[in-house]
């Protein structure tokens, strides 16, 4: 029988704010000395009071609206309650019944409909928690709890169970990873543990997609201990393979949270996995409800363009390749730097009739893509005066190629007999040598090579 899986994704990611989402303790805590930026209300003691981190709340709603979800203009946060050596408290702060945001999308490149929306749920706050770090002292294995982490801001994105194959979830992730750059508010690097990645995997026999609305299967499996796309999308994968085989074995799959081995690229069982009430969520007696107003949403919008709005206008503008336009727009930087190189083009070379602005463009996009130029350390206009520079000495002395193509052939008579002897491929060593002495156009070095030869 033939399954279709069922993937819904659950994303946490720190804010880079520079205090925590409830105390004034720096927020920085990748390789900083353990517990070090800790205080009563991050440690959780008894009567420390939470204050709400004002950049967090902007951010998460900032981020909503990127993301197309109605803002609630009435939430608050919520206690939920377990216990875990890296929770101090007993209980997490976060949002439940009224998050920030709420039914929004992203929209995937679909082969079949042309486009794709992966419906977001929600996207709510909360604090982080410690980070358990298991080590041997004295010959013995023992875990310890770093509290720097415990209390960062921490937005989380989840989504409906729309995806059905491993290349969506790629899709979605990166393309999120994206936006969240542009916006500034996180640099989202999974390696660093600022972007983590929770998917919930169950699978269905494809008869169950006969009809609008299919029939899903009333169990998830919940996969955490993920830090990169690659082992994300060899986790899901492994999660598929392993869950067919059960199904088709008779056996029925239960509920619960596997995490990911890296070691020996299995999923291993950790808990069977709660439910809300488990939790006993209530709202969080400390802090009082949070009202907005329409105008306060308004000013929080990010005013830029977001990835897919300037990859459409970089295509439409400056004429280029669905490649090119994505290159340049993978991050800000990039593609504010190609702008800014485009109009140093149009000032310094708006008078030559040789080569028109469009074909600046192209000759600027690939010197950016394919020289893998340091932005930080040229200018733009720099660029452009070098790919001036560079045009210029193709323009070279017809005599003193010639004269360099024949110096090179007769240097390297092995070589051309190879050539003869049908070995083609040795036009690339004699096309090196020319190029060394005269610094002309690959290909009219070739052209001429291969008259003389």
């Amino acid at each position: 029988m033939k399954y279709i899986p069922i993937i819904g994704l659950e994303v946490h990611v720190e804010l880079a704010t520079e205090s925590k989402m409830f105390c004034n303790c720096p927020a920085e805590h990748f390789g900083v000395e353990p517990n070090t930026h800790t205080c009563p209300v991050c440690l959780g003691l008894p009567g420390a009071l939470p204050v709400p981190n004002k950049k967090a709340l902007e951010w998460t709603i900032m981020l909503s609206q990127a993301l197309g979800c109605k803002i609630n203009l009435e939430s608050h946060f919520d206690r939920k309650n377990y216990f875990y050596p890296d929770l101090p408290k007993g209980y997490q702060i976060t949002q439940y019944e009224r998050p920030f945001g709420e039914n929004g999308g992203v929209s995937l490149k679909n082969q079949e409909s042309g486009i794709k929306k992966i419906r977001i749920r929600r996207v709510h706050l909360e604090e982080d928690t410690g980070k358990l770090q298991h080590a041997e002292i004295n010959g013995e294995s023992v875990s310890l709890v770093d509290f720097n982490r415990s209390g960062v801001p921490l937005v989380e994105i989840v989504t409906e169970p729309d995806f059905r194959s491993i290349e969506e979830v790629d899709e979605y992730l990166k393309k999120l990873q994206k936006i969240i750059r542009y916006l500034g508010i996180s640099n989202a690097d999974m390696e660093k543990g600022s972007m983590r990645i929770e998917p919930s995997v169950s699978i269905a026999p494809i008869s169950n997609f006969k009809f609008k609305t299919p029939n899903l299967p009333n169990y998830r499996v919940e996969l955490k201990n993920i830090n990169s796309f690659r082992f994300a999308r060899k986790a899901i994968d492994y999660e598929i393979k392993r869950q067919t085989e059960l199904l088709e074995k008779g056996d029925k799959i239960i509920q619960q949270t596997r995490g990911w081995d890296d070691i020996r690229n299995v999923t291993v069982p950790q808990r069977e996995k709660e439910k809300a009430h488990d939790y006993r969520y209530f709202p969080e007696p400390d802090i009082p409800p949070i009202e907005l107003t329409g105008e306060q949403v308004s000013g929080i919008k990010y005013q830029g363009e977001l990835p897919d709005e300037k990859f459409a206008r970089f295509q439409k503008d400056y004429g280029l390749s669905d490649y090119d336009a994505g290159i340049l727009t993978e991050n800000r930087e990039t593609a504010d730097y190609y702008e800014a190189a485009v109009k140093a083009a149009n000032v310094l070379v708006g008078a030559d009739r040789e080569i028109p602005l469009k074909l600046w463009r192209k000759m600027i996009a690939n010197q950016i893509i394919n020289k893998k130029v340091n932005t930080a350390e040229t200018v733009p206009a720099e660029l452009v005066k070098k790919i001036v520079e560079s045009k210029k000495t193709s323009e070279v002395d017809e005599e003193k190629l010639d004269a360099a193509v024949n110096e090179v052939l007769n240097n390297n008579s092995e070589v051309v007999a190879s050539f003869k002897n049908g070995k083609t491929g040795v036009i690339g060593f004699l096309i090196g040598s020319v190029k060394r002495i005269v610094p002309a156009d690959p290909r009219l070095i070739e052209e001429k090579l291969r008259k003389k030869l």
